[in-house]
This record gives structure tokens, C-alpha cells and sequence, in this order.
């Protein structure tokens, strides 16, 4: 069984999740992979969270214990030994931290970019707005949601669940490499989101093929609540 590379807590993450052609995913999806769909669609999500009580290899590194991290991922499939392992490929993770953004591109070949970064959390009585922002050519980005206080656990079957329950990660080093990573917690609850308000230049950030979800509705959004985590070291398929 492979060691653990990083534990951490994963708190409050806001997931926007949007239906795409398939099209554009094919030049990210890891050799060895193919998309993962629900309903017959292909989905990428933008999600916003905090890293709380961060450790590598089970040592914390001050200054970067608790940060923010904004992605864009897509959902796919790697059958190995006669069953079906449901992942997570990221086409790009913005954290405000140098040093995670250099650990994590080159030991584990992701997509790391650092920037100016910024949360908030706020219990309001009767519901919590939460939210996260990072700052790109000069114009801040955000992906917020007001939701009701109570989570509750995700129903069998949902769109909620299909999301969520991707525990493993893959990422495309070339043609012929792809690295696959185990990522463990428990279940989430989801929080109910009331309102939210997604401003980000999908264009820019990721890429032209991403630029009609500008003006796209999300499918759902949703905020999980998040646990302990565990991220396995990486193994070449």
C-alpha cells in the first residue's frame, strides 16, 4: 500500500459544476483514463476551498498550513484488475503558495499556478455565506455562496454524489504517463446553496476551449463540508 504523501483538512468547498461538450476534455484526459459521465454528460466543476492544518509527510511547513485553493477539474475512469477507479484530472489548481505550487508540479505533475488569494466565512444566523477570490492580471476572481446552515448527507445516486465521490487522482505527464494518486476521506455532507455569484475569466485562466462558461449556468452548485483528508503517494500506470 502507498505511503502518505499529505494530510490535511478540507473545508467548505464550493462546487460549481458545469455540462461541456466532451470534446474539449480530450486533449487533458491521462492516458489510460476515459471520461466519466453522469446521465450521459460530461461535467468540469470550479471549486473553492480552504486547506486547514496542512502536513507533508507529516510535517507541517510554516506559512503554508492553511491557504486557499481555487481548481478546475473533469471526472474520469481508470479500470484496473477488473474494476472501475472514479478520479479527478485538474486542468489547473491556483493556490497563493510558491512552494505548494513547486511541490505539487514537480513531484506530482499537476497544474499548480500561485496567486493572490483571499476567503472569507461568515455564520449569519440563519445561513452561512462563504467565499473565495484570487487575484488574475489585475482584476480579482470569486466564487461565493450563501447556503443554509444545516448539511446533510448526499443522497444515493445524485448529481451531488457523483461530484464528491471521485477518490482518485490523475494526472497526464505525457502520451504514454499517468500518474495516479488515492485520495481518502469520508463522505461529505452538502450544505444547500441558496444564492451564489461566480465571477472568473475562464478564458484566460484555462484556456479558449473554456471560455463559453463565462456566460454559462452551472448545472448545480453546491457546498460539501469537508473532512480530514489523506493523499497517497503517486504510482505510474
Amino acid at each position: 500500500m502507498a505511503a502518505t504523501f499529505l494530510t490535511a483538512e478540507w473545508k467548505n468547498l464550493i462546487m460549481a459544476n458545469y455540462i461541456v461538450d466532451p470534446a474539449i476534455l480530450q486533449p487533458y484526459l491521462p492516458y489510460k483514463t476515459e471520461l466519466d459521465f453522469f446521465n450521459g454528460n460530461a461535467y468540469v466543476s470550479l471549486v473553492g476551498f480552504m486547506f486547514m492544518e496542512t502536513r507533508l509527510m507529516g510535517f507541517k511547513i510554516p506559512f503554508h498550513i492553511n491557504f486557499e485553493e481555487v481548481n478546475l477539474r473533469f471526472y474520469v475512469k481508470h479500470y484496473d484488475h477488473g474494476e472501475w477507479k472514479r478520479g479527478t484530472v485538474f486542468i489547473k489548481e491556483i493556490v497563493p503558495k510558491p512552494a505548494i505550487s513547486f511541490i505539487a508540479n514537480t513531484i506530482y505533475h499537476e497544474k499548480y499556478d500561485t496567486k493572490k488569494m483571499d476567503h472569507f466565512s461568515v455564520d449569519q444566523g440563519k445561513e452561512f455565506s462563504t467565499g473565495y477570490l484570487w487575484k488574475h492580471q489585475n482584476k480579482w476572481n470569486k466564487i461565493e455562496a450563501v447556503t443554509e446552515t444545516l448539511a446533510l448527507p448526499m443522497q444515493p445516486g445524485s448529481e451531488e454524489e457523483f461530484i464528491a465521490e471521485h477518490y482518485w487522482g490523475y494526472s497526464k505527464f505525457d502520451g504514454h504517463t499517468t500518474f495516479e494518486y488515492n485520495v481518502r476521506h469520508p463522505a461529505w455532507r452538502v450544505f444547500k446553496v441558496k444564492n451564489y455569484n461566480i465571477d472568473c475569466d475562464f478564458a484566460s485562466l484555462y484556456g479558449p476551449g473554456f471560455a463559453s462558461l463565462q456566460t454559462t449556468v452551472p448545472d448545480s452548485v453546491f457546498m460539501a463540508e469537508g473532512s480530514a483528508v489523506s493523499v497517497l503517494k503517486k504510482r505510474r500506470l
